[in-house]
């Protein structure tokens, strides 16, 4: 089953300056975090900012030749984690028929932000996700550690995102 999520907000992981992207279901219950890359967070920090270029960037132009070839983007749904990597899939339809195109979430979700589309995280993904990080407190993360990350994603709110909130 499918969890219907916003984008939250991006942040940056304290212990390695990496950045997170933080999803909320719709009744702000499940917070998945997702790490990352720099430029994958500054395509989605430039969509929640509403930034706009003289010429598009990327996910900018992957959306014109969408819209050009009227393909719409249903949704977009995270559907694995794996070896702390996560997988997700952008579900199109192209003249009635639905194509499935594997993504990385990061670029999918600065896709949806893009087309207004709808995201979706897998159950099993939350649970996995909340797995790992039960593992990494078994493999000798320090209780502190893993304190100051319960505390820290316990205590997200909106406002904690200054101008990358939704």
């Amino acid at each position: 089953m499918f969890i219907e999520m916003k984008v939250s907000g991006l942040t940056i992981d304290p212990f390695t300056n990496s950045p997170i992207l933080l999803l909320k279901d719709l009744e702000e219950k499940e917070v998945l975090p997702i790490w990352i890359g720099l430029l994958e967070a500054g395509a989605i920090a430039m969509e929640l900012d509403n930034i706009q270029f003289s010429r598009p960037m990327t996910h900018d132009l992957l959306k014109n030749i969408l819209n050009s070839l009227d393909v719409k983007v249903e949704k977009i749904e995270v559907n694995d984690l794996r070896n702390n990597t996560f997988f997700a899939t952008i579900h199109l339809i192209y003249k009635g028929n639905e194509l499935l195109i594997d993504s990385r979430p990061s670029d999918a979700i600065a896709l949806a932000l893009r087309t207004k589309s709808p995201i979706y995280v897998s159950e099993e993904v939350l649970l996995k996700s909340k797995k790992v990080e039960l593992d990494k407190k078994e493999e000798g993360e320090s209780k502190e550690d893993a304190k100051k990350w319960e505390e820290i994603l316990e205590k997200l709110n909106p406002e904690d995102f200054g101008k990358y909130k939704m």
